[in-house]
């Protein structure tokens, strides 16, 4: 039912895969239709340290926790192959394997099989990891007994929702995608609304802001998983130096990473952005004024726009 209200209300924006398999994603025995049990993962990639420090940095770009390490769904489909194998190998059963690739609400399944539960910014909340939770499944044709779900414990906290830069979740468990940072430098595919660019500040790739300050995640603890701890690299890069890579460095410097499935162009109008955002020093704005002559459509407008800021904040 919320899946269709959200597809009903076109909150899905560019995603428009999500309309086209909604079927699929209503009832996982239409994705495969022998299957009887699903066995949903969560992998704890809880940060060390404050996941928002980033942002205190204008002249360094801020990357989302999940994507300043290696790509989580190599990293969980090579775990989940090794379970898969051995219960087809243990019990004589079929398997099939997804990590956000197919059409799976991995949430709803992970609330049912009691890892957590959907809390007011619409991401999974778990009682022992906060809202750091990677998600997969192993669909099997086992019919095993269920686990039970988890409830909800968000109460009356209402802290994610005010904590949205850009208001995005207009009531708690419902998302304006369309406003949402994440979506916008992550999935759109087009020019970001200029009343809300001020407000991704220097954020290149997604946004923590409503996880972050998830009052369960006092239970959680750093990773400990080495594949999937940020690259030096990839913790507070320099804005100049992100605006200056062509497609060899960006294809080297995100190799592995969810990053690089963005694209450079897409990449770059974030990182012009951003460098609007910000106090535009030499280097800054050195490298944005090469971007306004890019031949991107997409980067040369983000690019003419941080430097129109940039001159007026001058």
């Amino acid at each position: 039912a919320n899946l269709n209200r959200f597809l009903a209300e076109g909150r899905h924006g560019d995603m428009a895969w999500m309309a086209t398999t909604a079927d699929r994603r209503a009832d996982p025995t239409v994705l495969w239709p022998e299957a009887r049990s699903i066995v949903a993962v969560g992998v704890n990639y809880g940060p060390a340290g404050d996941p928002l420090a980033a942002l205190t940095d204008a002249d360094r770009g801020a990357i989302s926790v999940y994507a300043r390490g290696r790509d989580y769904h190599d990293v969980l489909k090579k775990r989940l192959k090794r379970i898969g194998r051995w219960m087809a190998e243990t019990f004589d059963c079929q398997v099939k394997i997804f990590v956000d690739t197919a059409p799976v609400m991995e949430k709803p399944v992970a609330m049912r099989a009691g890892l957590g539960w959907i809390g007011k910014h619409t991401n999974l909340v778990s009682r022992h990891y906060g809202s750091w939770l990677f998600l997969g499944e192993v669909f099997s044709t086992l019919d095993l007994p269920p686990d039970r779900p988890e409830t909800d414990h968000c109460g009356t906290c209402d802290r994610c929702v005010r904590a949205c830069p850009t208001g995005a979740l207009d009531e708690p468990y419902h998302m304006d995608t369309d406003r949402c940072i994440a979506y916008q430098t992550v999935e759109h595919k087009g020019t970001a609304p200029k009343a809300l660019r001020a407000a991704f500040k220097n954020r290149v790739y997604g946004c923590d802001d409503c996880l972050a300050v998830c009052p369960w995640n006092r239970f959680s603890a750093p990773t400990p998983h080495t594949d999937l701890t940020p690259r030096d690299a990839l913790n507070r890069p320099r804005l100049a130096d992100l605006a200056a890579l062509d497609d060899a460095g960006f294809r080297a410097l995100f190799a592995g990473n969810p990053v690089k499935r963005l694209g450079r162009d897409r990449f770059l109008r974030n990182v012009a952005v951003a460098i609007g955002n910000g106090p535009g020093g030499d280097a800054e704005r050195a490298a944005v004024t090469h971007l306004a002559e890019s031949r991107s459509p997409l980067v040369r407008e983000a690019a003419r726009w941080a430097i129109q800021r940039l001159e007026a904040k001058a």
